[in-house]
């Protein structure tokens, strides 16, 4: 992959590639069956991330680091949970989904995504007039019976995931993707004041720099795992009270600790103000102002802890008419424009990847540490904001041009992996993608469940044994 090509893609999303970064990407698409350039994408993405850690690791007192991506590697990292294994007879662990989560036609001729979330399927169902018995073929029936935007609209109206399948120029010209076309994929904003806080020599380009995350599935997840490959004293805070999915918390966990806090008890809540005012990055992946009604919205915990870096992510944006909704990768892709182009002359069909999901983690992994390296030497404190659809459109705009047909595969993915004892076991996974020739990012604590650890910061990670 050609540097041209790279700081083409850079610049389509906001960012700029330094003339003085060393990166070396390696292989072309296309990689995946699709028309988009989802390895180079992602390469993309995760050289961004090498740059901003090898400026973070120059302000530490290092030298400039030479930088390596392979595009075949960083195709694989957006199906990173397929390559989990096990061991538990070496097979891939398999995802439970919900017989309503798909694309479906509706009277009118147009698809609309379903999707179940954690607890949305009877909502989904009741609404199309079926009980949790209804088989798939009475799914398809019901949304024979309804138009595809009527459908959306109802649905939405009770805070349900849905999006219609709409064209990338039908999503352009709608409200929600008219405002984010106006913004940078990685948005990078001072809200307040606070100390300058040095970045002093380490090990690592962020050693002692501690992340609050509080996000699930997946895009929020892989930002903290990012960081954690990078040094960073990752805490992960889980509710007992949520659903998650198994997969995808060994997936995104490598080089946590983790922790369970109740909000809904105030001693609990307490004690996440206290890892509030310990932290440097707090991260969170919930519904646009349901952790503001609990106290840590970003204002709030920027006047709790100046200097906090706040990081969003969400479906649609925290702006415009759909900041409240909830979504998943599959909806960003389906509203975007992007399972209509995937499906071709067909059906609209979701890319052969978790684009967005993935993306997006390293995008905001990428923006933390920009907001670092800027309170590093100016103060403040940061809000860092992206979105899983901002994500989508990124990759539209790299071109739809692919032949899918033409498709190398990801091939034998075993140079790519890694094994180690975990808290569930004997565990292969892929290992970061990203090379970096001094300070090489890997994971210092294997993956645990949740719960494995108390809620508190500790002074040095030690590996789990």
């Amino acid at each position: 992959m050609q540097r041209e090509r790279i700081a083409h893609y850079a610049r389509l999303a906001g960012l700029e590639l330094g003339n003085d970064t060393q990166i070396e990407v390696t292989g072309d698409d296309p990689v995946l069956p699709s028309p988009f350039h989802l390895g180079e994408g992602a390469a993309t993405a995760l050289a961004l991330v090498g740059q901003e850690a090898s400026r973070i690791w120059q302000l530490r007192g290092g030298d400039a680091q030479a930088l390596r991506v392979d595009v075949r590697h960083a195709a694989a990292s957006l199906r990173s949970y397929e390559h989990l294994k096990v061991d538990v007879g070496g097979e891939p662990l398999a995802r439970r989904g919900t017989g309503v989560t798909a694309i479906w036609e509706c009277g009118d001729g147009r698809f609309i995504h379903l999707h179940g979330s954690f607890t949305h399927t009877e909502g989904i169902l009741a609404e199309l007039g079926l009980g949790l018995d209804a088989t798939a073929e009475d799914v398809a029936a019901a949304c024979m019976k309804r138009g595809a935007f009527e459908l959306e609209d109802a649905l939405a109206a009770k805070g349900l995931c849905c999006a219609v399948c709409r064209t990338a120029e039908e999503w352009a010209a709608h409200p929600q993707g008219a405002l984010l076309a106006t913004k940078p994929v990685v948005e990078v904003e001072r809200i307040g004041d606070g100390p300058v806080v040095p970045l002093h020599e380490a090990e690592r380009p962020l050693s002692n720099v501690r992340v609050l995350d509080l996000t699930r599935v997946l895009a929020g997840p892989t930002c903290a795992r990012t960081l954690a490959e990078h040094g960073a004293d990752v805490l992960h805070i889980a509710s007992p009270n949520l659903p998650t999915i198994p997969n995808f918390e060994m997936d995104t966990g490598h080089g946590k600790r983790q922790a369970y806090l109740d909000l809904n008890d105030p001693a609990q809540a307490e004690t996440l103000r206290a890892l509030v005012r310990g932290a440097d990055v707090f991260s969170q992946g919930f519904q646009h102002r349901s952790l503001e009604r609990r106290g840590f919205g970003v204002r709030q915990l920027a006047e709790l802890r100046p200097g906090i870096i706040y990081v969003s992510e969400n479906a649609f944006g925290l702006e415009g008419p759909w900041q409240e909704r909830p979504g998943w990768e599959q909806l960003a892709q389906s509203t975007t424009g992007v399972a209509v182009t995937q499906g071709g002359d067909q059906r609209p069909v979701l890319a052969p990847a978790a684009m967005n999901d993935y993306t997006t983690g390293y995008f905001a992994a990428l923006g933390t540490m920009i907001a670092l390296r800027r309170r590093a030497t100016e103060g403040g404190s940061w809000s860092v904001r992206v979105s899983l659809s901002q994500t989508s459109m990124w990759y539209y705009r790299l071109g739809t041009d692919l032949d899918r047909n033409a498709a190398t595969g990801l091939g034998d993915v075993t140079p790519f992996l890694e094994s180690r004892e975990t808290g569930y076991g004997y565990m292969t996974h892929l290992r970061p993608p990203l090379w970096m020739h001094e300070t090489k990012p890997h994971w210092t604590l294997p993956t645990a469940p949740l719960g494995s650890d108390g809620p508190e910061w500790v002074q040095a990670e030690l590996p789990r044994r």
